[in-house]
């Protein structure tokens, strides 16, 4: 594995991208903007100050109440890609998160509790560590509540909290684990949210070749490739929304991604999609027509976030298809294509939402060389695939013998 080293607000987003990329600068701001006036004022401040520029990635944020420590990690890692975090024991962290697939889930949308099936395509956690926001509508704002909301949703763990920490209690090695971690006398399932941030902290990239190139060497970046990085920051407008060290403004933008045309056929994720809007408080008109995913909309429930979504971050873009929200592109060439069309696919579809589309969304007029330069300097993003074994799971404490059971009777 390479590269393995030992996570909310709009305001807290920008500090972290200046610290990060240790620069100033900040990106347009639109998802508190109303759709009119409001969102020409709070254009203003890209206008003076600009996106923040690509830098490299400098050592993940650690939480003081959540220090790094090898026990840990350790007990994080085994956690990860333990089943038996979850409602069912059949689905965890690394049912959605495969190491082998981006640490993502190589589908369109990611795999659900057994019955469903997830609604949203599934993010890397490579480099999760650096994201004040988290999931595709920032609703989680650190790894640990990340991993606890993925554990308990209705659609990905279903786990009860007692549950999860009543199979830990009764698996000897992870209550000498916890202990060792935590110093508790019995494995708490806080503690388990909090182990696997900590092992999370770890899938950390920093040598990738754009890493490489903005720390001083220019040879790491070939002639294509710093075509495409000029395209990146001037014609193509990229760096309007993934800039910084972590190329993601973390706000939130509506950019014409069209609705996937598996749920006007795939039964289960009409059923799943149904039961979102459910479960995030759709009005009832809304429960029963909307026919694509309103993205931030289901947080703020203001009209003008609808079809807004976390920008996505680009780093290690290379193993992560497909992309965006709801996995409609394949492929690097279907993305740049999608851009270049100022927002609409091959069959001439765009977001269902156009009266919140971004204005930063426009044709872009490339060529097929500029095409080829941008997705080459895309992929330089990316480092060597960063891989992983799926350690022993632990195993239950051995069930009592008959003797035993007449012993403990007798006892008593």
């Amino acid at each position: 594995m390479s590269n393995v080293i030992q996570t909310p607000t709009l305001l807290a987003a920008a500090i972290t991208t200046a610290l990060l990329a240790g620069c100033a600068g900040q990106a347009t701001s639109e998802s508190t903007a109303a759709p009119a006036a409001e969102k020409s004022m709070a254009a203003a401040p890209m206008a003076m100050a600009g996106p923040a520029p690509l830098a490299p990635l400098g050592e993940p944020p650690i939480p003081p109440d959540n220090l790094q420590s090898p026990a840990k990690i350790e007990l994080g890692k085994i956690l990860f890609f333990d089943p038996r975090l979850g409602g069912d024991a059949s689905t965890g962290c690394s049912t959605c998160h495969e190491p082998d697939q981006g640490w993502a889930w190589a589908e369109d949308f990611s795999r659900g509790y057994p019955g469903t099936v997830h609604w949203r395509n599934s993010q890397t956690i490579i480099n999760s560590a650096y994201f004040p926001r988290q999931f595709w509508a920032g609703s989680a704002s650190s790894n640990e509540s990340q991993a606890r909301g993925a554990a308990r949703g209705g659609v990905a763990g279903n786990g009860e909290a007692d549950i999860m920490e009543a199979r830990l209690r009764v698996i000897p090695e992870y209550v000498e684990r916890f202990r060792e971690a935590f110093g508790t006398q019995w494995p708490i399932v806080r503690d388990a949210w909090r182990a696997i941030a900590s092992f999370e902290r770890t899938l950390v990239q920093r040598d990738t070749p754009l890493d490489k190139y903005l720390l001083g060497d220019k040879s790491a970046l070939d002639a294509d490739q710093l075509k495409g990085k000029e395209i990146f920051e001037g014609k193509g407008g990229c760096i309007q929304c993934h800039n910084g060290a972590i190329t993601s403004d973390q706000d939130f933008h509506n950019i014409g991604i069209p609705p996937n045309k598996r749920w006007e056929e795939d039964g289960l994720a009409q059923i799943t999609f149904r039961f979102e809007q459910y479960a995030k408080g759709q009005t009832q008109e809304g429960y029963r027509k909307a026919k694509s995913d309103w993205g931030f909309y289901y947080r703020s429930k203001n009209a003008w976030d609808k079809g807004k979504f976390r920008t996505a971050p680009l780093r290690y873009l290379k193993y992560t298809a497909p992309y965006m929200h709801n996995g409609v592109f394949y492929t690097l060439e279907e993305v740049v294509d999608f851009y270049d069309r100022g927002g609409f696919d091959e069959d001439g579809r765009t977001t269902l939402f156009p009266e919140n589309k971004s204005s930063l969304i426009k044709p872009l007029g490339l060529t097929d060389d500029e095409k080829g330069a941008l997705i080459a300097f895309l992929e330089s993003m990316s480092g060597e695939e960063m891989l992983m074994d799926k350690p022993a799971m632990p195993e239950y404490a051995p069930l009592f013998t008959l003797a035993e059971l007449e012993a403990a009777q007798e006892a008593k």
